[in-house]
């Protein structure tokens, strides 16, 4: 057993919704004391770098309601329940930018706010992208536009903080490490 470990007492379901489900836990702490957890239940998100044959980046803006404003983000979305990622990460960026791919790597995954949230993020990345003549629909309250950018063009917009959120970060800050852009 982990030192650190918290076992849990008790489990009060508070919220189940379409994206989260959010419980209280009543854990034990490591010293014998109790505490409570607000937790995030999320069933996991994909992102994709999707590269153009020009060499520019694929973003999509978008409004961000928890942060009143709008951002530049790479293409993402929510795994439904059962869904493998690389799945969920070609259904992304087919609805979210009209592209398509059969060739995807994997570059981590990571979770994005372990301190109350147990989503688990992959970020794959593609350069071998294709137009579809007839891109599905998107979700019905999803409203974005497609962004082609260079890298130095969306280093400056992570200085700007257009580009604010840490999946999108992460990504520019790969293709900068990589060199090859």
């Amino acid at each position: 057993m982990d030192k650190f470990e918290e076992r849990t007492i008790k489990t009060e379901n508070i919220f189940d919704g379409k994206v989260v489900r959010l419980q209280v836990d009543e854990v034990e702490l490591p010293n014998g004391k109790t505490s409570k957890r607000e937790l995030i239940k999320h069933s996991g998100a994909v992102a994709v770098i999707p590269i153009t044959k020009d060499n520019k980046i694929l973003f999509v803006k978008q409004y961000r309601k928890p942060l009143e404003k709008t951002l530049i983000e790479i293409p993402a979305g929510k795994m439904e329940e059962g869904e493998e990622p690389e799945v969920t990460a070609v259904r992304e960026l087919e609805e979210e930018t009209g592209y398509t791919t059969n060739d995807l790597s994997l570059v981590t995954s990571f979770y994005s706010s372990p301190g109350f949230a147990d989503e688990l993020l992959y970020i794959y990345i593609t350069d071998q992208l294709e137009k579809l003549d007839t891109p599905p629909d998107g979700d019905d309250d999803e409203f974005v536009e497609i962004i082609e950018l260079t890298l130095d063009e969306a280093k400056r917009y992570v200085e700007e903080e257009r580009i604010h959120d840490a999946k999108t970060n992460y990504a520019v800050l790969y293709l900068h490490a990589l060199g090859r852009m």
